[in-house]
């Protein structure tokens, strides 16, 4: 019963796209910093992985600094 309920949640983190991209993207990534560098990791990655990060913080600085305060400010949430 066991061996069923750990084979049934392989199969469902597999299918979920986000931890596909952590379990090969990002893991990879922290790998080949702790081995080789940052300098090493931005040859590898390119460009693309400092959109990713400068993308990621944006959204992230968004949300918290300017979109929910704006929200409780009109009331739409409340706290």
């Amino acid at each position: 019963m066991l061996l069923n309920k750990q084979i049934y949640f392989k199969v469902l983190i597999n299918k979920f796209i986000l931890f596909k991209f952590y379990k090969y993207y990002i893991i990879d990534s922290i790998i080949i910093v702790k081995k080789h560098g940052l300098k090493e990791l931005f040859k590898r990655r390119g460009w693309k992985f400092l959109l990713i990060i400068v993308s990621y913080y944006a959204v992230r600085d968004s949300l918290i600094y300017i979109i929910i305060p704006y929200l409780i400010a009109k009331g739409i949430i409340g706290l």
